[in-house]
């Protein structure tokens, strides 16, 4: 397939300026997405402690009786 040069020019312009906003939309969010992703890490966290001392606490019971 033949692309002629300045459509060629035209398509990296395009993309060049595609990828200069999607990074500055990363930019600008960058505070906001980092939360998201630290309380997505913690929620999961303390899903995994709250597992932990459960079976802790079940282990505890099997040997009280």
């Amino acid at each position: 397939m033949y692309i002629d040069p300045n459509t060629g020019g035209m398509l990296f312009q395009v993309l060049a300026s595609l990828l200069a906003v999607f990074s500055g939309i990363a930019l600008l969010f960058s505070g906001k997405i980092r939360a998201a992703i630290g309380r997505l890490r913690r929620s999961a966290g303390e899903d995994e402690e709250q597992t932990t001392i459960d079976e802790e606490d079940n282990s505890s019971e099997v040997l009280d009786e």
